[in-house]
C-alpha cells in the first residue's frame, strides 16, 4: 500500500484555506494537507527551514497548490524559486487563483507551473475542482523517474 500523498496548500486568505480543506474532506481524499500562509512560509517549508525542519512532520509535498496574490513574497516568486531549485523543480505546482488575467496565466506557465485553475465562486464548483485535482494529480499522474 502506498502512503497518502502530501499536498502543500500555499494560501494567505483564511476563508480560502478553510474552503479548500473542507472540499478535500468532502471529497474524501485521504491526503496529508500542509498549509503555508505566506510565500516566505512556503519557501521555508520547501527547504525545511525553522519550524519546518522535521521532514517526518513536514514532508516534501507530492503536489503544491499555489495562490498567486499574496503580500510580501507572492506566488510568482515562490514558483520561480521552486523551479530553479534542483531538488524541488519536479514537484508539480497547480496555480489555484481567483485571477483570470491572461498575463498571470502566461507568467505562471513561463515560470514552470504545471496547471492553472481559477477558483470557482461556489462551494460545489470548488468541490468539483478539488475532486478533479485529486483524481488527476494524486491518482492518475505518473511521477517522473527517481521520485
Amino acid at each position: 500500500m502506498t502512503k497518502p500523498a502530501t499536498i502543500l496548500l500555499i494560501e494567505d486568505q483564511r476563508m480560502d484555506i478553510e474552503l479548500t480543506l473542507n472540499a478535500f474532506r468532502e471529497a474524501r481524499l485521504a491526503n496529508n494537507i500542509q498549509v503555508a500562509t505566506s510565500g516566505e512560509e512556503a519557501l521555508d517549508y520547501m527547504v525545511g527551514k525553522g519550524k519546518f525542519a522535521d521532514r517526518k512532520v513536514h514532508p516534501l509535498p507530492d503536489l503544491i497548490l499555489l495562490d498567486l496574490k499574496m503580500p510580501g513574497i507572492d506566488g510568482f516568486e515562490v514558483l520561480k524559486q521552486l523551479k530553479k531549485t534542483e531538488k524541488l523543480k519536479r514537484i508539480p505546482v497547480v496555480v489555484l487563483t481567483s485571477s483570470k488575467e491572461e498575463g498571470n496565466r502566461v507568467l505562471s506557465f513561463n515560470l514552470g507551473a504545471n496547471s492553472y485553475l481559477v477558483k470557482p465562486v461556489s462551494f460545489d464548483g470548488f468541490l468539483h475542482i478539488v475532486k478533479e485535482i485529486g483524481e488527476y494529480w494524486i491518482v492518475l499522474n505518473v511521477k517522473p523517474p527517481g521520485d
